[in-house]
């Protein structure tokens, strides 16, 4: 006797291959990426905040370990005074650039006359500058006679700029804003951290077998070592600049501070403000003072340019070049962000590079006796 035959499938199997596979298989694809595209929608609005969390957890979480320490491993207090510190960090400098702008503009609106602004005649010899020479002169001499008229001249073309300006303060603002959330937010990510850890390296385990966890470490490490670098050495330039500028009572001193912690921060320099003010000195104060200023200051303006690559080539074995292009780079790519987010992009990218040049290299021959 023959065995019975097996019961057909409930449903039919999909020939591999066959155009009802190739249709399942795009409706699925199809499916997954509408679900995705939706996450990625409704997490956009917060992914600059997360990064910056995650920035802010994992350079800051040294100095949270040995706060918890100090208070008995009370992670949670420990989270909480460490939250309460970075507010008045970020809010101290903010408050004394507000105070610094006000008390600016007060001085500037002290010695001008605007009741009857005025502006003197300009020299003759502008009409012989090239190309734009006799315009600016006729422009310049209207404007000495009837700056009314003049401002009307200038006002459509003063728009745009008007306009971006005020984008730009928006812009700034909303920054502002979302760092002082993201502080909040990492004062959460403190506690639970050494398990969040845990689970970013599983994933990458499943993405690199062999090295996700060096990954992961080197991400870490880049960014605490940016920190201190980028970060921590503006800071400490702003802090001596601010203090030369104060002892020599520059006006506006606050505001220049303010612009060279920035102007460091997004790799500009603060030569920029630095220099005019030396050469201001110079024509303001006494030959002694301004070249005790000049002496004092020069020093400041170029610190950075010799701590930072002392300080960035500490504990990472990236090399130093690729560690600064990913800092410049990634700062004129995404803004401040873009310093912490460049860096780590170029270091794991070297070093899947590095690792793929290794990978077949075949070992060195032994030397012969």
């Amino acid at each position: 006797m023959t065995e019975d035959a097996p019961s057909p499938l409930p449903y039919r199997v999909m020939e591999p291959g066959g155009a009802g596979a190739l249709v399942e298989i795009a409706l699925r694809l199809a499916a997954l990426g509408l679900l995705l595209y939706g996450a990625l929608v409704l997490v956009s609005p917060f992914i600059t905040v997360a990064i910056w969390a995650v920035i802010l957890t994992v350079a800051l979480y040294p100095f949270y370990e040995w706060i918890a320490r100090r208070l008995g491993n009370r992670r949670r207090l420990a989270a909480a005074l460490l939250t309460l510190l970075n507010l008045l960090v970020v809010i101290g400098p903010a408050t004394w650039l507000i105070l610094g702008l006000i008390e600016s503009v007060r001085r500037i609106s002290e010695k001008l006359d605007l009741s009857n602004p005025t502006l003197p005649a300009p020299p003759a010899s502008i009409k012989d500058w090239p190309l734009i020479g006799g315009q600016l002169y006729d422009f310049l001499i209207l404007a000495s006679t009837n700056i009314s008229a003049a401002a009307a001249q200038l006002l459509p073309l003063l728009k745009p700029l008007a306009g971006g300006l005020l984008l730009t303060a928006a812009s700034t603002g909303f920054g502002i804003l979302m760092f002082f959330v993201a502080i909040i937010v990492a004062g959460f990510l403190f506690a639970p951290a050494p398990s969040l850890v845990r689970a970013l390296r599983t994933f990458s385990r499943k993405l690199t077998l062999r090295r996700g966890d060096e990954f992961v470490a080197l991400a870490g490490a880049t960014i605490r070592t940016v920190s201190r670098g980028v970060v921590g050495i503006s800071v400490l330039q702003a802090l001596l600049a601010g203090i030369g500028l104060a002892f020599f009572a520059v006006p506006g001193a606050s505001l220049i501070t303010s612009a060279v912690l920035i102007l460091g921060i997004v790799q500009i320099g603060p030569a920029i403000v630095l220099v005019p003010v030396i050469v201001w000195a110079w024509l303001t104060m006494e030959t002694s003072s301004a070249l005790i200023f000049t002496i004092y200051m020069v020093p400041v303006n170029l610190i950075d340019n010799i701590l930072r690559p002392l300080v960035m080539g500490r504990g990472l074995k990236t090399p130093m070049l690729v560690i600064l292009i990913g800092v410049i780079g990634g700062t004129l790519a995404y803004g401040i962000l873009g310093v912490f987010l460049g860096p780590i992009i170029l270091a794991v990218i070297w070093e899947l590079l590095m690792a793929w040049m290794n990978e077949n290299e075949p070992a060195a021959p032994a030397p012969s006796c």
